[in-house]
């Protein structure tokens, strides 16, 4: 995972990554929320508690992006995106399909295979 675009990674929705940029991508746009939130309360400080409200709702974005390009890697439209709205199954669903299932093997309509070169 050398040579990391964080740009193209967490803003843009074309493409496609494998597990190991996705879970990666999570971890770093939802730690740093968490980061200023738990300070903020810990210090009993509000503005850093906001800030890390105001973090996360700016961490919506590349959450998204991440998690259609995972779907791409699955070989399926972004849209799937949305199967985290039904009820009880989705999100189960979702994580299931974008955080332990491999992607396509080669290339395929999204872009060609994150591992090929590795």
């Amino acid at each position: 995972m050398d040579n990391i675009d964080w740009a193209d990674l967490l803003f843009s929705f074309e493409g496609r990554i494998n597990r190991g940029k996705f879970w990666l991508g999570l971890a770093v746009i939802y730690a740093v929320p968490w980061i200023f939130m738990i300070v903020g309360g810990m210090l009993n400080l509000d503005f850093l508690y906001w800030i890390g409200f105001l973090a996360a709702l700016v961490a919506i974005w590349p959450g998204l992006a991440l998690s259609i390009k995972r779907w791409h890697d699955r070989g399926k439209s972004g849209w799937w995106i949305l199967i985290g709205l039904v009820p009880l199954i989705g999100g189960i669903w979702a994580l299931i399909e974008t955080g332990f299932l491999p992607g396509t093997p080669g290339a395929n309509e999204y872009g060609p295979d994150p591992l090929a070169g590795v």
